[in-house]
């Protein structure tokens, strides 16, 4: 028997086999997971839906997490075709490029940072709101973090203001949710080579950087992610909620780099 046997799961985010969001999917559909997935807009639904079959998924559906009416219609579409959800996934993000394209944090204006704090922060408590009359208890709600919300990350900018926003956002949601015995957790990884990450500047040196400093000594994969969030999503975590898991090769634990 799978460690999700039976369980429902709502995956919000993939865009490409490099995301994040497949790493998870991937992991969770191995222990016996029921897949449904979203999308945002024709062009990335040409991408998901492939990927969403290959995975036996019995709902493929768009949703603009800018739209409450999109999200509710979701939920009526879930609920139509599961009953209920045991997990959700939350794997979305997005901020205008020419805010993370290397000019200054100061420079960030202020419809950028109204767009990136609304899709990256408030529509994980806009899901979770719609999504509450359908998570049975015991359900598990993740979302994907980085440590640019802790820390300064050259050119993260706004993105870094959201996610520290999204964090906020898990403990509050953990302590409402918690009476339910519905968990919430972030999972803080490391820079993985994803669609959105190939739009901060400097990313490609930072990641080739990586392996150097971090205690593993290389860069993480999806499927470490995939794996910790199946931990999270399983009954192996049942005691565990409002949590920042960092999934990083230990390296936000280093403060100087040195070499060998």
């Amino acid at each position: 028997m799978g460690l999700l046997d039976g369980k429902k799961a709502l995956v919000m985010g993939l865009l490409n086999e490099h995301s994040v969001a497949w790493g998870i999917s991937n992991a969770l559909h191995a222990e016996g997971a029921d897949l449904g997935f979203t999308y945002f807009g024709e062009t990335v639904e040409r991408r998901v839906r492939p990927l969403a079959e290959r995975l036996n998924a019995k709902l493929i559906e768009p949703c603009d997490v800018q739209s409450d009416e999109q999200i509710d219609t979701l939920m009526e579409r879930v609920r139509e075709t599961y009953g209920s959800l045991d997990i959700i996934v939350h794997s979305v993000a997005f901020a205008n490029r020419d805010e993370i394209s290397g000019k200054p944090y100061l420079e960030t204006s202020r419809a950028g940072f109204q767009l990136a704090l609304d899709v990256s922060a408030y529509s994980l408590t806009a899901v979770v709101k719609a999504a509450q009359n359908l998570l049975n208890p015991g359900a598990s709600i993740i979302t994907m973090t980085y440590y640019g919300s802790q820390q300064v990350a050259p050119n993260y900018n706004v993105m870094g203001v959201a996610k520290a926003a999204l964090e906020a956002s898990v403990r509050y949601l953990a302590h409402d949710l918690g009476p339910r015995n519905i968990r919430i957790n972030a999972i803080s990884a490391g820079p993985l080579r994803t669609a959105a990450a190939m739009g901060i500047a400097g990313f490609r040196t930072m990641y080739k950087n990586f392996a150097d400093v971090a205690p593993l000594r290389r860069n993480i994969t999806i499927e470490d992610v995939g794996k910790t969030a199946l931990w999270l999503c399983s009954d192996l975590a049942s005691g565990v909620t409002g949590e920042i898991i960092y999934v990083d090769g230990g390296f936000r634990n280093v403060a100087v780099a040195l070499g060998d």
